[in-house]
């Protein structure tokens, strides 16, 4: 039978991958957001972050969350597995307006990272776009025999689960998935198998509920495959963004820490909005490895503009019990 050896979960912001010195960069862009609320939130937090949004904090920030992706890399190479299930989200990158599944499963024998061309992203993120994609195209080898395995046991348990074993033309394997590789270190012999939970498109996104359950269906489904493999769970994206709650950041973490499941399939839907929605794929790396113990590598609130704008950047390991 296979075996689930270890967990991780970190963010995958592009802002990990930038330089401190252009996050301010990072902030103009926010202030120009029409969805960010920019000037009420520049009325409420101002003054109390003047002290976090300088070059020397921000540096710091940078440095902390540098270590904390060595430290995730680190614990995937020791833990020496045969194959990473990673939990992400797609952001208009596998799917666009022909349709967005709220749950999907890659089934075939390669998926390939696309390069994407550097005019299509807005120039403040550019410079992290090494972290996203290759510069030619890269092929991941997949786990078709898991994600059929997967798939058949998912849909017993009447989970309505979207199976696609090739991407439609020109589309790249999303920056949820290649993070693993390319800030991670995952090797690239090692297959890679994609579980695509919606987070961003309304409105058919999975609820805490739903993503709970979800991962005690790839539990049991990771643990009843008759392969004799060694498997990594990973979980990619949050915590919240654009605008940084610390409090809801350390609601699920330590409802993570202290085993206090309800806390998290009792999260209000509706606070899991733009990027904090990715937070869904935490609470279903943690549902799978709920008999496992779960260690905080860091948590790093790296606010760009005094707004409160940024990423709650947030990096955990789990280990069996």
């Amino acid at each position: 039978m296979a075996e689930i050896v270890t967990g991780l979960a970190s963010s995958h912001s592009p802002q990990l991958s930038i330089a401190p010195e252009l996050w301010s960069d990072l902030g103009e862009l926010d202030r120009r957001n029409p969805t960010v609320p920019y000037d009420r939130l520049l009325a409420q937090n101002q003054d109390r972050l003047a002290q976090a949004v300088t070059l020397e904090q921000w540096q710091a920030k940078y440095q902390a969350c540098q270590d904390a992706i060595a430290r995730l890399g680190r614990h995937l190479t020791e833990a020496a597995v045969d194959a990473v299930v990673v939990v992400g989200d797609d952001q208009g990158e596998l799917w666009g307006p022909e349709g967005q599944p709220a749950l999907a499963i890659f089934s075939g024998e390669v998926i390939w990272d696309i390069p994407i061309p550097p005019e299509q992203v807005a120039p403040a993120y550019r410079p992290g776009l090494w972290a996203w994609h290759n510069q030619a195209p890269d092929p991941y080898p997949a786990l078709p025999a898991l994600a059929r395995h997967l798939v058949a046991h998912l849909s017993r348990l009447d989970f309505d689960v979207t199976q696609f074993s090739q991407q439609l033309p020109g589309r790249p394997l999303s920056h949820s998935f290649t993070f693993v590789r390319r800030r991670l270190g995952l090797p690239s012999h090692i297959p890679i198998l994609p579980v695509v939970v919606n987070a961003h498109v309304s409105p058919n996104q999975p609820s805490p509920q739903r993503c709970w359950q979800l991962g005690q269906a790839l539990r049991s489904g990771i643990r009843s495959w008759p392969e004799a493999k060694r498997i990594a769970l990973v979980a990619t994206g949050g915590l919240t963004h654009w605008g940084i709650d610390e409090g809801l950041d350390h609601q699920v973490l330590d409802a993570i820490l202290q085993g206090r499941p309800e806390s998290l399939r009792s999260l209000d839907p509706s606070l899991l909005a733009a990027g904090t929605s990715e937070l869904r794929a935490w609470i279903t790396i943690a549902s799978a490895l709920a008999d496992y113990s779960p260690q905080l590598v860091d948590y790093v609130p790296a606010y760009r503009s005094l707004a409160g704008t940024g990423v709650g950047m947030g990096f955990m390991v789990w280990q069996p019990a």
